[in-house]
């Protein structure tokens, strides 16, 4: 019996495990509890074990082998697994800091800078679309009303006229429309009270065998002519003209003096002469 029990042993442990001749299995590099607890107790001061540390140990674990040969196990008992053969380095702590909480206060606020320079000008944006029509606006306050000048006359004479030696304004007898009074019958000139531009217009009968020869004056300046040579027949001559007059300007007709025989016709009955002028625009409408 004791030799079939040798020869099981025998079969089943590794090379590492040998029989006793009292058919105990014992370990060569089983290490007691006491050991690893002193061991622990080194790790847990965080000692970081170097080479010659390693070696004595091992050596240690090998003088010790007479003292674990006495303690004999049967070959069917659980060992104990063995320890890593190198222990393993504690892990070590590094502190990490929060730099967010180094923050200090709000500094206060810095002086403005200086303007930088000014950039190039954009190019034009393309027209934005057309915007909703507005309601419609109250009614204003009237205005004053436009003011309106006007000014006219028609006059004529029905007695005929023959030169002398001097010059004769001509005089009217017959009105048919002075507006406003513009016109002095008395002196046969015609008056500017609104400043613009006049139209006027004279017509006359010339007389057989005479000459006729009148001016149409501005002031003292003669401004027209109306002319006719002496014919056997007698004809209705007539002149026109614009003038720009201003406040005071005097308009009129005058039959030249007798240097040779100047006459215009007329009779008691019918108007042959007449002169005529209205204001076409006044200089206050620009």
């Amino acid at each position: 019996m004791l030799g079939f029990s040798l020869s099981l042993c025998v079969l089943i442990l590794p090379a590492a495990v040998w029989v006793t001749c009292t058919g105990m299995v014992t370990d060569p590099y089983r290490i007691t509890r006491s050991e690893l607890d002193l061991e622990n107790e080194d790790y847990r001061s965080h000692r970081n074990p170097t080479e010659s540390d390693y070696r004595t140990q091992s050596q240690r674990a090998r003088s010790q082998d007479g003292e674990r040969g006495s303690q004999c196990l049967r070959c069917c008992d659980p060992g104990e697994e063995p320890p890593p053969p190198y222990p393993t380095p504690a892990f070590q702590f590094v502190p990490q800091i929060n730099i967010t909480i180094l923050k200090g206060e709000k500094g206060h606020r810095g002086e403005r800078g200086t303007y930088g320079k000014s950039g190039k000008s954009g190019s034009s944006g393309p027209r934005g679309p057309e915007g909703i029509k507005g309601h419609k606006g109250a009614t204003g306050s009237p205005g004053e009303p436009c003011k309106t000048y006007f000014s006219a006359f028609s006059v004529g004479r029905k007695k005929a006229l023959h030169s002398n030696d001097y010059y004769q304004t001509l005089i009217y007898d017959t009105e048919f429309v002075n507006l406003y009074k513009h016109f002095n019958m008395f002196s046969g000139k015609f008056y500017c009270y609104i400043p613009g531009v006049y139209y006027f217009s004279l017509n006359v009968h010339t007389w057989n065998q005479k000459e006729t020869y009148l001016h149409l004056m501005k002031n003292d300046q003669e401004m027209v002519v109306l002319y006719a040579q002496p014919s056997d027949r007698s004809i209705m001559q007539s002149q026109s003209l614009m003038l720009e007059l201003e406040q005071n300007d005097e308009v009129w007709v005058r039959l030249f003096k007798g240097e040779r025989e100047n006459a215009i016709f007329s009779d008691d009955f019918d108007t042959y002469i007449t002169f005529n002028g209205y204001l076409i625009k006044p200089k206050s409408d620009g």
